[in-house]
């Protein structure tokens, strides 16, 4: 179906002679999934370096994250920040699946699950109008938007809210396995300086699904996850703000630097292997920024990967097919010049054809 091209908004926007231009702030408050999502799959936390990232790929999310991944390898590691409990998240999101009211309440935030899908077919004179007459409304803290001095937390519309975490009353019901008294929590495995290789632990899987491409995820979760009858349920979905802190080099104290918004999923189901039963499987999801669909299907493939071995096909999968730039470079090498390899195959076809037909007659 075409449908004929809509009328410009003004005789001047046709008239101009200099291309339109993309504001990195347009980008980060207007197009701010699409840039979240390139930082999760570059696992790159920089709002302003993704903005410029999307706008040089014209808007596709594999090379935005192709360019964001390039920039990081050449950035130096200055220091690695120390673990942080996501008990200290700063919700500004927060919906249970689970139970009606959990602890701390049901945070719907900003989300369009709750909105039709109906195209915006207001004119674009007024669809501008409108945008700008929300942009110069004052925020609650007093600042308007419009003025470009203005600065940002991890999220303009935080709420200052630390509800309580649903997994902490499951276990207290004693439907998850409890915490041991002494865990083994041996180092995480780094994935960016060591390929990860079926049998790697699971914070190599979690690693290397938090910065997988979306889609992919998605579809493996969706269509490989043949184990279960029925589906696992999200106990809790979160979206906020995570402090980033390093040790002081001099002071040896603990420095927050920053904040990176991110999404998290605790996901229950009856895995077999849960305790013989007795207890439920948690599967657990986290990627930068605010993309629900990404860490759904995480949380869901952990469940998955702790009941298969470790040299069955999903762990395979998931730990060597999942990475974008891996999938969208093997297609781009496709358009470079393959003129000596298909010369072969002609060579190869034309033997073939000789053979099955040595006396050169034709059907």
């Amino acid at each position: 179906m075409i449908t004929p091209a809509p009328a410009p908004a003004s005789t001047a926007a046709v008239d101009a002679e200099e291309p339109a231009w993309l504001e990195l702030d347009q980008l980060t408050e207007r197009l701010d999934l699409a840039v979240d999502r390139a930082m999760g799959e570059a696992s790159l936390w920089a709002p302003e370096l993704a903005a410029r990232a999307v706008r040089q790929a014209e808007g596709d999310p594999a090379e935005a994250a192709h360019l964001l991944r390039a920039h990081r390898a050449a950035l130096p590691r200055l220091a690695v920040s120390a673990p942080v409990a996501t008990s200290e998240l700063r919700v500004v999101r927060r919906i249970s699946s689970a139970f009606r009211n959990p602890p701390g309440g049901q945070i719907l935030g900003r989300t369009v699950d709750y909105a039709g899908r109906l195209l915006d077919l207001l004119p674009e004179d007024e669809g501008r109008a409108h945008v700008t007459d929300e942009s110069l409304a004052p925020a609650d803290d007093g600042h308007l938007h419009h003025d470009r001095g203005h600065k940002h937390s991890a999220d303009p519309v935080a709420v200052e809210r630390i509800p309580g975490n649903v997994l902490a009353i499951l276990r207290e019901m004693g439907l998850v396995a409890p915490l041991p008294e002494h865990p083994d929590d041996p180092e995480p495995y780094d994935i960016t300086r060591r390929p990860a290789w079926p049998g790697a632990p699971r914070s190599a899987w979690l690693q290397t699904m938090a910065r997988g491409d979306t889609g992919s995820l998605v579809h493996l979760w969706w269509y490989g996850c043949d184990w279960r009858p029925d589906h696992e349920i999200p106990g809790e979905l979160r979206h906020g703000a995570l402090p980033v802190r390093i040790t002081h080099p001099h002071t040896g104290a603990p420095v927050t630097v920053t904040e990176a918004r991110v999404s998290e999923v605790e996901s229950f189901y009856n895995v077999p292997r849960a305790a013989a039963q007795r207890h439920l499987g948690v599967g657990y999801g986290i990627c930068f920024g605010h993309n629900e669909r990404k860490s759904i299907a995480m949380a869901g493939l952990d469940l998955a990967l702790a009941h298969y071995d470790a040299g069955s096909e999903l762990h395979h999968d998931v730990l060597l097919t999942l990475d974008g730039l891996d999938s969208t470079g093997y297609v781009q090498h496709l358009k470079l010049p393959h003129h000596v390899e298909y010369r072969s195959v002609l060579d190869r076809a034309e033997a073939a054809g000789q053979d099955s037909n040595p006396s050169g007659e034709t059907a």
